[in-house]
């Protein structure tokens, strides 16, 4: 069952939604999402649930075993090439898409849809505010932890440590779901730069004004009337 539409479903401020998902299978998707045993990685949304480190898909077909692991950066196979890193890294065209999702979610309910995140932890979010964590957490992969050190330059010890190179940010094409190291190319800022996007967006919109205002209001100076 689609969300339902029409006069007596309006949300906040009269706003409509078409969506596939209704309030309840919205939750059941959330539910499993943000569970950090499962996709909520500490650096954005796995694009494969960790589930399956323990737990791998395997098919058996002809004599043959195939099977589907949780891979948190490059594969362990030649399958496809060798290149399976849909396995399990972060992607960040997908988390942007989950975010913009949340964000629309949330101009239509507003603070009457609340979900627990993470799974578990027994702290409730508004959509807004969960769309801010899953922001925080694709930035911390740029930021220096209380180490000093940068999560997307792993383990090369010139960006980490070399005063002439530790600053010098570079934009990988995916990223390792445990530890944020980049991966891939290190030049797609066709994709990850999105980040830059998000440091913006929520360093000049709050919830209130979001609400009250919809999307275009994230593009309004401070102060100024949307």
């Amino acid at each position: 069952m689609m969300h339902p539409v029409g006069p007596e479903h309006f949300g906040v401020n009269d706003r409509s939604l078409l969506a596939v998902l209704n309030p309840e299978r919205l939750r059941r998707v959330l539910t499993r999402m943000l569970d950090e045993n499962e996709f909520f990685g500490p650096y954005g949304i796995r694009s494969i649930s960790k589930f399956h480190e323990q737990n791998p898909y395997v098919y058996h077909l002809n004599g043959q075993e195939y099977r589907v692991d949780y891979l948190p950066a490059e594969s362990n196979t030649g399958m496809f090439g060798g290149n399976s890193n849909w396995r399990g890294p972060v992607w960040m065209p997908v988390n942007a898409m989950i975010i913009r999702a949340l964000l629309q979610y949330y101009l239509y309910y507003g603070d009457n849809f609340k979900i627990e995140c993470p799974t578990g932890s027994g702290n409730t979010l508004n959509l807004f505010e969960v769309s801010k964590e899953l922001s925080d957490r694709l930035t911390r992969i740029f930021l220096r932890d209380e180490h000093g050190r940068r999560p997307v330059n792993g383990g090369t010890e010139k960006f980490q440590s070399d005063t002439q190179w530790q600053d010098c940010l570079q934009f990988f094409e995916y990223f390792h779901a445990d530890n944020g190291a980049g991966l891939g190319a290190s030049h797609q800022t066709g994709w990850t730069g999105l980040v830059a996007k998000f440091i913006q967006l929520y360093g000049s919109l709050d919830a209130e004004r979001g609400l009250a205002a919809g999307k275009m209001s994230a593009f309004h100076k401070v102060g100024a009337k949307p």
